[in-house]
């Protein structure tokens, strides 16, 4: 597991601003810092991706060079990783993309929700890179359920899940379900409250960066 803040950087001020409750009023800026965090994040994973030597032909002469291996694949969970995803992106220009809408059901008691998904889109993904991306990863079981059902468009060689903020019940539940993808985290918080909320956390990410729904 890769926690971006274990260590001092930009990205603890890009994450302060996001939790900030009178920064989080701008709109555009929240979905900005949203980005700038998957760009960060993208790029502290592109330095485990595997790559192929190559020379460059430059105006002057051939430069030796390096490109991407394996096709990347990146899957965002609606409506919230958007901007998130968008960040990945901008760093892997070249990627297919899948879209999950997945989102909190019903409440079956005060320990348990229904974990609704009622749409999904994915090229193919057998042998290639899978990036799923939910800027915030609470319980962990929208994110299960999502990669059990992506993997219906083929297995990938490997996959990460990236996040900008963790619960430690969400990565322990991710680590016993699906040990074989690696967690990518922006900050791990304290725990989760009584309605499944990340603490201290940010709020609700999607309606910090779209607005409230109904």
């Amino acid at each position: 597991m890769f926690i971006l803040c274990q260590k001092p950087s930009i990205a603890d001020h890009f994450l302060a601003e996001l939790r900030d409750v009178n920064i989080q009023r701008d709109r555009l800026r929240f979905r900005r810092n949203l980005e700038r965090v998957g760009e960060l994040l993208a790029y502290e994973i592109s330095k485990t991706l595997s790559y192929r030597s190559e020379k460059v032909q430059t105006p002057l002469g051939t430069a030796p060079s390096v490109r991407l291996r394996q096709p990347l694949v990146l899957a965002t969970i609606l409506r919230a990783s958007l901007p998130f995803h968008q960040g990945f992106l901008s760093m892997f220009d070249q990627a297919e993309n899948a879209f999950i809408g997945a989102y909190r059901g019903i409440h079956l008691n005060d320990d348990e929700f229904e974990i609704e998904m009622d749409y999904i889109t994915s090229p193919n993904l057998h042998g290639k890179t899978l990036i799923i991306m939910d800027p915030m990863l609470a319980t962990g079981r929208s994110i299960e359920k999502v990669y059990h059902a992506l993997l219906r468009f083929g297995i990938p060689a490997q996959t990460h899940i990236a996040s900008v903020i963790a619960s430690p019940e969400g990565v322990e539940y991710l680590r016993t379900r699906m040990p074989e993808c690696r967690l990518w985290l922006g900050a791990l918080d304290e725990h989760l409250n009584e309605h499944f909320y990340i603490v201290p956390g940010l709020g609700d990410a999607g309606d910090l960066a779209f607005g409230p729904k109904e």
